[in-house]
């Protein structure tokens, strides 16, 4: 009995116990394991959409998109329209203690393990 006032005390205190906290704070809370794509802030800036995100939104409709908040909203309005055109959720993560340059996570709600997340140049 004790134990578990004791956890109430301390999520209360500290808050929720997180896995993986550190890749959280790179990867706009998503973890690693359920990244389709990540896309830096300086390739959501572009004026171009990342065509490509279409089709893996298709191929993976249980996903769900994350977007820094650090970014300007007329770069992250065209994904937020693909988002809802999709009937994907989307979060825009405004997370001023942590820094990250990744400007755009699409993840799965299950682990895939990707091994190429990123992509070079479009």
């Amino acid at each position: 009995m004790t134990d578990k006032i004791d956890d109430y005390l301390n999520r209360g205190i500290h808050g929720a116990k997180e896995t993986k906290k550190e890749e959280r704070k790179v990867y706009l809370t998503a973890i690693r394991e359920r990244i389709i794509l990540a896309l830096t802030d300086g390739q959501v800036m572009k004026n171009n959409i990342y065509e490509p995100i279409k089709q893996l939104i298709k191929e993976h409709p249980d996903c769900q998109l994350f977007l820094d908040g650090e970014v300007n909203y007329r770069y992250l309005s065209k994904y937020i329209k693909v988002a809802n055109n999709a009937n994907i959720p989307f979060t825009i993560v405004d997370d001023l203690k942590n820094e990250t340059d990744i400007g755009l996570v699409l993840a799965s709600t299950k682990a895939i393990n990707k091994p190429n997340i990123f992509v070079d140049n479009f």
